[in-house]
């Protein structure tokens, strides 16, 4: 269960993260304030997802080498 959570939260922030190089390489001229804040949140939502890896993964590996 650990490690299809670790997937699939591996695969949200793999979109999130194409999303953002998106947004900058192609729509950067044409932010707005309001798309200024989506990318702020968009990225705000990516660091959410990659700690909350890095952490599920930690347990992952603990819980291995205890086996």
């Amino acid at each position: 269960m650990k490690k299809t959570l670790f997937y699939i939260l591996s695969l949200i922030a793999l979109v999130l993260l194409v999303d953002m190089i998106n947004i900058l390489t192609n729509d950067f001229e044409r932010l707005t304030d309001y798309g200024v804040g989506y990318l702020v949140g968009k990225t705000v939502l990516f660091i959410m997802f990659l700690l909350s890896m890095f952490l599920l993964r930690r347990k992952i590996l603990k819980n291995k080498k205890v086996s």
